[in-house]
């Protein structure tokens, strides 16, 4: 039994892990080592060192001076280059963003392996290798941003390149948010969604499966034009998102967003307030299991939402119809034109014997409402009740790896 326990977990574990792995391949960092003079030199060892996490990489220049350090996670970085007979080269204030490829070019000086010559790159970092026009939203933006219903596909618009349409292939209705967008004058359908690292597209009608609500996502990028081959899936655009992770310290917060009417004015040609109450309540938490090694990242969204629209309309019998007088009901302004009802099903001039009425039909009659309309018309609000909530659970050195959300409808209460 405990074999088997050990079995499972250790299933699990790699599940996990091996998720993980490729949910870090989001940036990398190139460049060309050189000592005073220009001539490259070969042979050294580049470090970068993600400085929250304390994750290191490292590789050797080739004999061209250059060097490649891909599959790197977004964060904060520190770059150092060592060689012997040369001062320590070490940058730091790097930050990688999604989909980035920063050009760090490093310039050694003679002297001891043990001096160090520093530098603080705080200034943006310029691409010069991508072909791609792209926007990042950041996680300032994607929290500090109104959201309706915190959809964070919304924040596409931001990129400036993209607007609503109904142009696309394929739609149809799903229980969680879908909207059609046009980047950059493509097809809706057209829009590649990579999601940590892999394709996050229902295959369906090709528009965005469920994203993370806003606390979970770390930043995105809106890539579109010339893009590189790795997003080469569609020709309209990419969006490419990045969930948080954890790090060597514990983060966590807790949110609730309100919306109800009472707080709204009334509009001016509404009866009534707006009668829509929505809830949406959880939070994230992220850390280290193993500090530099092992980390967590999860989090919670629930929501709960109510409203009570009034413009619904429907048709009941009037008294008038339930004595078998439809004369009225058979007559402008009820009918476009005048309607004969037909003698084969008992009526004579528009009227029946209530006689011929099912006993079943009108003890449901009596369950429905009174009209005093002489078409039978009637108004009432349906109460409609949605929760839904999305869980996103996360292991290793890395983010978090599924998106499982659920919705639930209840009308009428």
């Amino acid at each position: 039994m405990n074999k088997c326990i050990h079995a499972f977990f250790g299933v699990f574990f790699l599940i996990m892990t091996s998720t993980a792995v490729w949910g870090q391949t989001t940036a990398q960092i190139s460049g060309t080592v050189r000592d005073q003079s220009g001539a490259v030199l070969p042979s050294a060892e580049i470090k970068a060192t993600q400085t929250a996490t304390g994750a290191i990489r490292t590789v050797t220049s080739d004999e061209t001076g250059g060097y490649v350090l891909p599959n790197l996670a977004i964060g904060p970085y520190m770059l150092e280059v060592s060689l012997p007979g040369f001062r320590t080269y070490v940058q730091t204030g790097i930050v990688l963003q999604v989909g980035s490829n920063p050009v760090l070019n490093a310039v050694l000086e003679v002297g001891q392996i043990t001096d160090t010559v520093e530098v603080e790159a705080n200034a943006t970092l310029v691409e010069t290798r991508s072909t791609g026009v792209g926007t990042v939203i950041d996680n300032q933006r994607v929290l500090e941003l109104p959201l309706n219903g915190r959809n964070v596909m919304e924040l596409i618009f931001l990129a400036g390149i993209a607007n609503t349409s109904n142009v696309g292939f394929l739609t149809s209705v799903r229980n969680y948010p879908t909207v059609q967008i046009s980047v950059a004058g493509g097809i809706t359908n057209w829009i590649h969604y990579n999601f940590d690292g892999t394709t996050h597209n229902d295959s369906y009608n090709s528009l965005n499966l469920p994203l993370p609500f806003p606390d979970a996502l770390q930043e995105f990028k809106v890539e579109s034009s010339a893009v590189p081959a790795q997003y080469g899936v569609h020709a309209s655009a990419t969006v490419n998102v990045v969930t948080k992770s954890g790090t060597n310290e514990f983060h966590g917060s807790g949110f609730e967003f309100v919306r109800n009417g009472i707080f709204n004015a009334r509009n001016f040609f509404a009866p009534k307030r707006d009668t829509l109450k929505r809830n949406q309540f959880g939070g994230v938490i992220g850390g280290p299991i193993v500090k530099s090694k092992l980390f967590f990242f999860g989090g919670y969204q629930g929501t709960i939402q109510r409203s009570e629209p009034t413009q619904n309309i429907a048709y009941v019998p009037t008294p008038a119809m339930l004595a078998g007088d439809f004369t009225a009901f058979a007559a402008p302004p009820c009918q476009p034109r005048q309607v004969t009802l037909a003698p084969a099903q008992g009526f004579v001039g528009n009227t029946i014997s209530p006689a011929l009425f099912s006993p079943a039909a009108l003890k449901i009659m009596a369950k429905l409402p009174q009209t005093s309309d002489p078409c039978g018309v009637t108004t009432y609000p349906l109460r409609a009740t949605r929760s839904s909530t999305c869980l996103l659970p996360g292991s290793t050195g890395s983010r978090a790896t599924s998106t499982p959300c659920s919705e639930g409808f209840t009308s009428p209460i």
